[in-house]
């Protein structure tokens, strides 16, 4: 054993040596999915990757293999060997065909944009990527569509199932933010194909339909083709109430203009709801601590200007997103994407708080997670993640049958109540962030139910 952990990648070794084995059985519950274990451990015997699967499994994690265009038959070859081992297993088998997606926009000057002088322009207030003319891309279609089929074809061959594919496909193809209306509205093709492109809504509309249209044909599709009921997801693609709550770190503030609402400092912006129109089969909310969510709210409590954004997000995705629908929630604990110099009045959420966050999660009907960070993050960001998923599954008949008996977020710093209704009782916990400690009350289908504080329990409520 000593020498398979020498052997082993950096991510692995940590999380093998830092976490536990599972105290209750998983039974039918997801697994929790880390981005960082998606190597191929390519320079494994089989029977070291066999090892290392089962000690990942012990503990709950899942592992994926990567898919990616380049040296592909390598990559392959590699793939293959470790997903026949993961199958031999009886573990599912995940992909990560992110690599696989990109890029639509590829530089190419027949998908920019075209102005009235025939003269060829992109959007470059996307960091590096050449965004060009949503209406452009069908060309691009089928190159990408090959890319997955590389793989898929030779899956399907060598009698692999694939359970759960999976993307973080993000700045590529049609996204309405930062300089993109500014510039369709100096296309003719955009002109030409947007009914009214000075309208932000008709202008979304367009956009996020030719996104999802993408998504479906060249990823979703292309997977089921091959594998009727394969899972998959995107991140950041979930059913919602119409708004999202939370800034990608390549998102620029909105203009005035665009539809929205406010809070406090905070501005919801408006959202098209594409999750359907993709064909994905598992919603992945993104549940970060953003940097700039903290001042979005003046609560003196500042855990709880995290927890109250992290909690929308949440519940949001939840209340909408149908019972047969898992959800498996992209989460991150340390402040996400700050500046060069952070603000040091920026107070990082609390290690308890962000527990607290990932159960009441569980309690509104998300499935799992899906943790991504950067690798001096990784033991830190495990942790307490691993520690609220081995603990949950002693109330598995709960999250993996319940129904949640509330969506409300409080739009105060004071008590914040979630739970799962199973037959005639309700698991509940409560969470304060006041000092009260008092007795509070819980009205759910037509019966008020007393819930006294009780600092990190559950309550087993009988109806």
């Amino acid at each position: 054993m000593a020498n398979l952990m020498q052997k082993l990648p950096t991510d692995y070794k940590v999380v093998l040596e830092k976490i536990t084995p599972l105290q209750f059985p998983r039974g039918n519950r997801k697994p929790l999915y880390i981005w960082r274990l998606m190597e191929n451990l390519e320079t494994l015997e089989n029977v070291e990757i066999k090892t290392v699967l089962e000690m990942m499994d012990e503990r709950g994690i899942a592992c994926s293999v990567s898919w990616r265009p380049e040296n592909k038959e390598q990559v392959l070859e590699n793939c293959l060997r470790y997903s026949k081992i993961q199958q031999s297993l009886g573990l599912e088998v995940n992909v990560n065909a992110n690599s696989c997606m990109y890029t639509f926009f590829n530089g190419d000057e027949s998908t920019f944009h075209v102005d009235n002088q025939g003269n060829r322009f992109y959007d470059d207030s996307f960091g590096g990527q050449k965004m060009g003319c949503p209406f452009a891309l069908k060309g691009r279609y089928e190159a990408i569509k090959k890319q997955l089929e590389y793989y898929l074809q030779a899956y399907k061959q060598a009698n692999i199932d694939i359970n759960f594919i999976f993307g973080d496909w993000e700045i590529d193809g049609p996204i309405e933010w930062n300089n993109a209306w500014l510039n369709s509205k100096k296309c003719t093709h955009c002109r030409e194909n947007i009914k009214n492109i000075d309208d932000f809504t008709s202008f979304q509309t367009s956009l996020r339909k030719i996104r999802s249209d993408m998504q479906k044909k060249v990823f979703s599709d292309t997977a089921k083709k091959y594998y009727p009921n394969i899972l998959s997801g995107n991140y950041g693609v979930y059913p919602c109430d119409g708004y999202r709550y939370w800034y990608d770190y390549f998102e620029n503030p909105i203009e005035e203009n665009i539809p929205h609402q406010t809070e406090q400092n905070a501005i919801y912006r408006q959202w098209y709801n594409e999750f359907e129109e993709t064909g994905y089969t598992i919603a992945m909310p993104v549940i970060y601590t953003w940097y700039n969510t903290f001042k979005y709210y003046d609560f003196e409590n500042t855990d709880y200007r995290w927890f109250y954004n992290m909690l929308k997000v949440a519940s949001n995705a939840a209340e909408n997103t149908p019972s047969q629908i898992p959800i498996v929630s992209f989460v991150h604990w340390s402040t996400t994407a700050p500046p060069a110099n952070p603000d040091p009045e920026v107070k990082p959420l609390s290690e308890k708080m962000y527990e607290e966050i990932l159960w009441h999660c569980l309690l509104r009907g998300h499935d799992s997670f899906f943790m991504w960070c950067i690798q001096s993050e990784l033991i830190d960001e495990i942790r307490p993640l691993h520690k609220v998923y081995s603990q949950s599954l002693e109330y598995n008949d709960f999250i993996t049958k319940g129904t949640p008996v509330t969506f409300d977020v409080p739009n105060n710093a004071d008590v914040v109540i979630s739970g799962l209704e199973l037959g005639s009782k309700i698991l509940v916990r409560r969470t304060d962030f006041g000092d009260s400690k008092r007795t509070v009350h819980f009205a759910f289908d037509g019966k008020e139910f007393e819930i006294p504080y009780a600092d990190g329990k559950f309550f087993i409520l009988e109806k």
